[in-house]
């Protein structure tokens, strides 16, 4: 819990600090005079000023944003000899310079996270897949347990090798996203047998990008051979006889190629109330052996499953996914784009209807991905600081009042008309940015609270 909240404190300190840095450096390069640079809202527990006319640095007590405060005559009294310093007073490109260097000061974060990532370099599941789920589009495509995603092309045409299954989920958001077929070079585990295979993700028409998205395209999980770990005394599978380093040959007649098959066996199992005693067939060393296993139904959240209480499965194989100087800073540019475009698409979704809001997420569940990505490692906490790196510089690039995207639309309309929005407007705007705000932060925040109460 402390490490949790210690990261979610760190995470926004660091990406709030990042985007009124733009604005500030910005601003003085422009020749505006910064009143205040402020991290966090409410009362100050720091203040630093070297001077009456120079910067005061303030940390609020509430870490939830902060602000940079400029000279300027539409909100305070200048004195003559100050007001070539106003904001206000300013030509329209230094002051779109200033309040676009926020965002981009986000963006341009990003990008360096990506790249000390990897350059450290980060262990990840290889891209063996596991068994399909039952009636899924991978097993209609025809992917079995065990081979081995090499390379993936959305369009059919170009194509990139993937290192890791974090490469593979990537391209299947973004084709789902794109309403796009994905294309798969699959070998066997050993780089043997190329054959291609095509997953019409176009066809799925859904709204929701989530665990149960990947269950339907059914390349949610990583193959794991099918060997049993540790047992639990007294429960099903000591008492059928299994020990640990078994590997479970068949269970009722059914093949078992890995985890993924023989847990989804199980589940089923438990479905219908008490199960029935299930026939296994495992290899134990080097003898085949035939044990009766009756596994006990348990509820799990809204249904009832089938559980043998035993560890099932192995680790999958991991890789360490590095890249060089050069490659790494390029991969993550690209990574940089493509996130702020994935993000820019749905968010277009969620507001035609062809995404669910349940999509946007709140403080919590940032909070929440905070601490295990750092728990995982720094590479891990660097790639999830960039993510969030970039939602904020998109999110701050859109045309709301309120925002800086909203006030780049002001300026936007005073070069196409040749003078500023009035104050009437203005006010009018701003009113509605905020309904429109607080409608958004109240949104994620319900749908934070439903995921931790396992609503979502």
């Amino acid at each position: 819990m402390i490490t949790t909240i210690l990261a979610f404190i760190v995470t926004l300190g660091v990406l709030v600090i990042v985007h009124e840095y733009g604005h500030y450096r910005v601003a003085l390069a422009c020749g505006v005079k910064v009143l205040r640079f402020s991290v966090g809202f409410g009362r100050v527990l720091w203040r630093r000023q070297a001077s009456p006319d120079s910067t005061e640095f303030v940390v609020g007590a509430l870490p939830l944003g902060g602000y940079v405060r400029m000279l300027d005559e539409r909100e305070a009294p200048v004195k003559s000899d100050e007001r070539h310093l106003a904001f206000n007073n300013k030509s329209l490109a230094k002051r779109t310079a200033i309040v676009a260097a926020g965002p981009i000061a986000n963006l341009l974060l990003a990008v360096l996270l990506y790249a000390c990532a990897n350059w450290i370099g980060i262990e990840e599941p290889r891209a063996l897949l596991g068994s399909p789920t039952a009636g899924s589009l991978a097993e209609r495509a025809g992917v079995n347990a065990g081979e081995w995603a090499r390379e993936a092309s959305i369009d059919g045409n170009e194509w990139h090798e993937l290192r890791s299954m974090s490469d593979l989920r990537w391209d299947i958001t973004q084709a789902v996203l794109r309403g796009e077929p994905l294309h798969l070079m699959l070998t066997d585990a050993a780089g043997r047998g190329t054959h291609r295979v095509v997953l019409p993700l176009d066809t799925l028409g859904s709204k929701e990008i989530d665990a149960q998205l990947m269950r339907r395209i059914g390349l949610g999980q990583t193959y794991s051979e099918p060997l049993l770990g540790d047992i639990a005394p007294g429960g099903p599978a000591a008492k059928a006889g299994l020990r640990s380093g078994d590997r479970v040959l068949s269970i009722d007649d059914k093949t078992i190629p890995d985890r993924a098959r023989m847990i989804e066996i199980i589940r089923a199992a438990g479905a219908q109330g008490e199960p029935a005693a299930m026939t296994w067939r495992v290899e134990r060393g080097g003898q085949t052996l035939e044990l009766i296993v009756r596994p006990k139904s348990v509820v799990d959240g809204d249904k009832r499953i089938g559980r043998i209480e035993a560890v099932v499965g192995q680790p999958p194989q991991m890789v360490l996914v590095r890249y060089g100087p050069i490659e790494g800073l390029t991969q993550a540019a690209s990574r940089t784009w493509d996130m702020s475009t994935l993000t820019l698409k749905m968010l277009g979704k969620m507001l035609i209807g062809e995404a669910s809001l349940k999509n946007l997420s709140g403080p919590l569940t940032i909070a929440d991905y905070a601490g295990q990505s750092v728990r995982l490692g720094l590479a891990y906490y660097l790639g999830f600081l960039a993510v969030v790196s970039v939602s904020l510089g998109v999110l701050n690039l859109l045309p709301l009042p309120m925002l800086d995207g909203g006030h780049l639309m002001y300026y936007l309309f005073e070069a196409v008309t040749g003078r500023p929005v009035s104050q009437r407007w203005l006010e009018r705007l701003q009113r509605g940015g905020v309904a429109i705000m607080l409608l958004m932060m109240s949104l994620a925040l319900y749908n934070d609270v439903a995921r931790l109460l396992g609503l979502h």
